[in-house]
C-alpha cells in the first residue's frame, strides 16, 4: 500500500493535490432574497426583537408585572416612548420543569414562531415568557394557544392603560 501511495504522490503534482482540498466551497455565503424588496413582509426573528442581555431580563422581572396562563407566565415591561416601538421577546424554560432538551427547545420554538407571527400587532413591550407548570404530555397546540391567549390579555391590559 505504501508503494502505491509513493507512486501516486510522485505522479500527481503538489499543486493538483492542494487544489483538490479546496474543491468544496463553504456554505456560509448563501444568498437569501430580501422579501421587503418584493413587497413581502420581513418576519424573521431578528436580534432586535430579542432580549439578549442579563440586565434586560432583570429589568423586566424587576418591573413585577405578569400575566399567568394555564402553562405559561408572561412577564412584561412597557418600553419607553422615546425608544424603539417594537415588542421584544425573552424565553425562560428551565430544566426543573422539562428535563429533556428536546422538549425545552420545542417549547421555545413554538413560542418564537407565534411571537414572530403576532409581533406587529403587539404593543411596545419587553416580554419574557416562562414555563409556569410542568406539562406532562407536551402538546404544541396547547402551548401555542396558551401563549396567544396571554398576548391577547396583554393587548387588553395595555389598551386599558392607554385609555386612562
Amino acid at each position: 500500500a505504501s508503494a502505491v501511495m509513493a507512486s501516486w504522490s510522485v505522479c500527481v503534482p503538489r499543486v493538483a493535490v492542494l487544489s483538490l482540498l479546496h474543491v468544496a466551497p463553504r456554505a456560509a455565503s448563501v444568498w437569501l432574497p430580501d422579501l421587503r424588496a418584493f413587497g413581502g413582509v420581513d418576519q424573521a426573528f431578528a436580534r432586535r426583537y430579542r432580549l439578549t442581555r442579563t440586565d434586560e431580563f432583570s429589568s423586566v422581572f424587576g418591573f413585577r408585572r405578569a400575566i399567568r396562563g394555564k402553562l405559561l407566565m408572561l412577564h412584561y415591561q412597557p418600553r419607553p416612548p422615546e425608544g424603539l416601538n417594537e415588542a421584544r421577546l425573552g424565553l425562560v424554560v428551565g430544566k426543573k420543569l422539562l428535563k429533556r432538551a428536546v422538549d425545552r427547545n420545542r417549547v421555545k420554538r413554538i413560542i418564537r414562531e407565534q411571537f414572530r407571527r403576532e409581533r406587529r400587532k403587539l404593543p411596545a413591550c419587553d416580554l419574557i415568557v416562562r414555563l409556569a407548570v410542568k406539562a406532562a404530555p407536551l402538546d404544541g397546540k396547547l402551548v401555542a394557544g396558551d401563549f396567544l391567549a396571554l398576548l391577547e390579555k396583554l393587548r387588553r391590559t395595555c389598551a386599558k392603560k392607554d385609555e386612562r
